[in-house]
């Protein structure tokens, strides 16, 4: 948006709050760059501009400002179903995004915020577009999109699943953005030939926010990937657990990608103590192990998450494992689970732990061991790698999918998605598939 525009005074805060609201603003913008989180010139001006405490008017102008999220709307079980990002996440999207003046953007899941910040990015000459299954946040974004002077965007109300030919400009959008938890990628034909899409992805119920390059009709990372968080999608694109429940325990196996596996044959190995097989692969306390469990997601058939009622009546996950949920597999009348276990105290008084796999059943020990060799394997060959890279192919191009040997291959209903992990500097890649 040109900056020179004159925008409508928000009229519903006093003199004073805006004062502070625009100190808040430049601490807030501050605290992103020095993180590293704001690395354009362009993105700092658009946080130093938009007033976020606009789009927020039932928190108190403090709150507007912190670096978290701000839910705007709860189900009727109290669950969050819209929410303003993190500003840190934001910050990284759209710098992943490199959008620039001119764009045309497609920003899938509305709230206002997100789209003025894009907006400020495309100036007079480009566009956006911001879309939304719920009429209420849509006409809430409308309303404070009005009221800040953002008017240029256009909000619509659709299943994003379903995207309106009408609204996608002759060669597609520069740029997709997508603010909800997306289970999968439909939007490929909508963004042009070396666009950029960054969305938070779902793979086995991890979520990853991803930068892409549309290269031959294809998507390509080409960025580290991000540990995220963000509501669900809706409507036709929301995405199914596939859970099934152990009779009479209270654990719970999710598919989320994949084929779901029978369970009811795993509660006799629920009532037994486990075997536990060591890795000897260890991590510090806090040190995010990401990584490790989108790898074992590809690396292991039948892989599944493992979570677990408090109060669940079995005798040998009560009380539950620290990390839920989960990774898992299972073997017929067993399975095995990823657990971490504390070693010593690490030298910051953090802890330093190491993964341990807890097998179940009489061939438990087999599974954990399985587990165990995945882990190794990881360690000795891509742990300190660079990112791996992700490709994400439309299901209905045959003769661009991946070879289907790929060990790597997440299917969904619109896409195939590969995972492609480097070598580690250094490394002697053992004779294992991934």
């Amino acid at each position: 948006m040109n900056r020179s525009t004159e925008r409508p005074t928000v009229t519903t805060s006093p003199t004073s709050n805006l004062d502070e609201a625009s100190t808040l603003r430049h601490q807030l913008a501050d605290q992103l760059a020095e993180a590293g989180h704001i690395r354009t010139p362009a993105v700092d001006e658009a946080l130093r501009t938009v007033p976020r405490h606009a789009f927020a008017p039932e928190v108190p102008v403090q709150k507007a400002y912190t670096n978290d999220i701000v839910a705007t709307r709860h189900n009727d079980d109290g669950h969050v179903i819209s929410s303003i990002s993190a500003p840190w996440l934001q910050a990284d999207m759209l710098e992943a995004a490199r959008i620039r003046p001119g764009h045309h953007v497609l920003e899938i899941g509305s709230g206002g915020y997100n789209a003025a910040l894009i907006a400020e990015l495309v100036g007079a000459n480009g566009s956006v577009i911001t879309v939304d299954i719920d009429r209420a946040v849509t006409d809430r974004a409308t309303r404070f999109l009005t009221q800040t002077g953002y008017d240029r965007v256009r909000v619509v109300t659709a299943d994003a699943e379903h995207l309106p030919t009408c609204i996608v400009p002759d060669g597609g959008f520069d740029a997709i953005l997508v603010t909800v938890d997306t289970w999968d990628l439909p939007w490929i034909d909508a963004l042009a030939e070396g666009g950029r899409l960054v969305a938070p992805l779902r793979l086995h119920g991890y979520h990853w926010a991803i930068g892409f390059t549309k290269r031959d009709g294809a998507l390509h990372s080409d960025e580290p990937l991000i540990v995220c968080g963000f509501v669900a999608m809706q409507g036709d694109g929301a995405w199914n657990p596939n859970r099934r429940t152990v009779p009479g325990t209270g654990v719970h196996l999710s598919w989320e990608d994949g084929t779901p596996m029978p369970v009811d044959q795993l509660a006799p190995a629920l009532t037994l103590e486990p075997t536990v097989t060591h890795t000897h692969v260890t991590v510090r306390g806090q040190e995010p192990f990401d990584a490790l469990t989108l790898y074992l997601a590809g690396a292991l058939n039948s892989f599944c998450r493992l979570s677990v009622e408090p109060d669940g009546d079995n005798g040998v996950l009560n009380p539950p494992p620290k990390h839920w949920p989960g990774a898992a597999i299972v073997r017929g009348d067993s399975l095995a689970r990823l657990d971490t276990e504390r070693i010593d105290d690490g030298d910051d008084g953090k802890g330093r732990y190491e993964f341990v796999v807890h097998g179940y059943g009489p061939h438990g020990h087999l599974a954990a061991q399985e587990m165990a060799e995945h882990v190794q394997h990881w360690q000795h060959n891509h742990r300190g790698a660079a990112c791996p890279r992700i490709t994400v192919r439309p299901q209905t191009n045959p003769t661009s999918a991946a070879p289907i040997h790929h060990p790597h291959v997440f299917d969904k209903r619109h896409t195939r998605i590969t995972v492609d992990w480097p070598i580690a500097p250094g490394a002697a890649a053992h004779l294992m598939n991934g």
